[in-house]
């Protein structure tokens, strides 16, 4: 039974490590920025689309900034201190979760975000995948 949970623990583990991040548009959207223009969106640097980031540092939050921006989440929290701090900037609005993320790029032609790739809908379009 220990070598039955064992395995089921090592599987678990290799299938979330394997999740893909998927990058999202509103599906009605022409616009298409490239992963550097995404990396600007949502570093604050770029207004031109409405990143909504998740609240909570998870493994697509960690996965999404780690390769696009190639920040991790104390870099990210540093960088937003040293922005709110100068006056130059403020932290992108949060959603609590990948469903959260998905409906509201879905319902606003100008947001962009980010989930894991099975949460996916018709509602949103994919940009693209980090691995």
């Amino acid at each position: 039974m220990k070598k039955l949970l064992s395995a089921l623990a090592l599987l678990s583990c290799a299938t979330l490590a394997q999740a893909e991040v998927a990058v999202i548009i509103n599906a009605g959207a022409s616009a298409a920025p490239s992963q550097a223009d995404v990396a600007n969106i949502f570093l604050g640097k770029d207004k031109s689309l409405k990143g909504v980031d998740q609240a909570a540092w998870n493994p697509t939050k960690e996965k999404f900034y780690a390769g696009v921006a190639n920040k991790n989440e104390s870099q990210l929290k540093s960088y937003w201190s040293g922005l709110v701090f100068t006056g130059k900037g403020q932290p992108l609005p949060t959603v609590a979760d990948d469903a959260a993320v998905v409906a509201k790029v879905g319902a606003e032609a100008d947001a962009i975000g980010y989930v894991d790739a099975a949460a996916v809908t018709d509602k949103v379009k994919v940009l693209f995948k980090l691995p």
